[in-house]
């Protein structure tokens, strides 16, 4: 098994500039950065994917459309690994809303998944969905001894960071210290007995060891884009 799944942000958004909890789709478009960030993450990336998918919001699909005409491939939709729904948080800027959103979001990373956002989504129903498009993916191609290509998704900050650390294992005062910014991505490896390995986060390499002291709150309300 030599195919990775290669989880990536979206490049910025409108809604990333206004600081917006922009989770709904479709959402807010591309900045004229954003589809920049993604060719040059095209440029960068020095394999071609086997798969190119998005998620299901203007952004994610603008990014993947660039890296596609880069790298000459087509993109795929996958309903499922969008953003982390906000609820009645959607579409706000204040810093109540960011840090209501923020303190959920880091209980979900201690381990209270059931925890909801008010009117939106809890931590285990973002596991609920998306996980079964990374499972569905892996059992047919990333199994296949046969596959050796990469995975591409475009999907979601916050999405993403669940998800990986839930399928990997990564410490969750890791995962809480570092965000992804723009075309970051989280890279995993298939290993036995359906784990998985990530390899790599945003620039970070293994071994990624606990975090002292994290403050995800104040970080996000000092953040220029607080959903990275």
């Amino acid at each position: 098994m030599s195919g990775r799944l290669i989880l990536v942000r979206h490049g910025q958004s409108v809604g990333n500039v206004e600081r917006r909890l922009d989770t709904r789709p479709p959402g807010s478009d591309l900045t004229d950065l954003g589809r920049n960030q993604a060719r040059l993450f095209a440029q960068s990336y020095n394999r071609t994917p086997g798969l190119l998918g998005h998620s299901v919001a203007r952004r994610a699909a603008q990014t993947a459309a660039e890296i596609g005409a880069q790298l000459n491939v087509a993109t795929t939709e996958f309903v499922d690994i969008h953003e982390v729904q906000a609820g009645h948080l959607e579409n706000r800027h204040d810093d109540e809303a960011i840090a209501e959103f923020s303190r959920v979001y880091e209980r979900w990373h201690e381990g209270d998944l059931d925890l909801r956002l008010p009117g939106g989504e809890s931590g285990q129903d973002v596991l609920d969905r998306y996980l079964p498009v990374v499972i569905g993916l892996r059992l047919r191609y990333l199994d296949d001894h046969g596959w050796t290509d990469d995975i591409v998704l475009i999907s979601h900050g916050a999405a993403i960071r669940l998800v990986s650390a839930q399928l990997a294992g990564v410490d969750n005062s890791f995962v809480l210290d570092h965000h992804l910014a723009n075309t970051d991505a989280v890279v995993l490896a298939p290993i036995t007995d359906g784990r998985w390995s990530c390899v790599h986060w945003g620039s970070q390499s293994p071994p990624f060891y606990p975090e002292p002291d994290v403050h995800p709150v104040e970080d996000a309300l000092n953040a220029a884009d607080p959903m990275g």
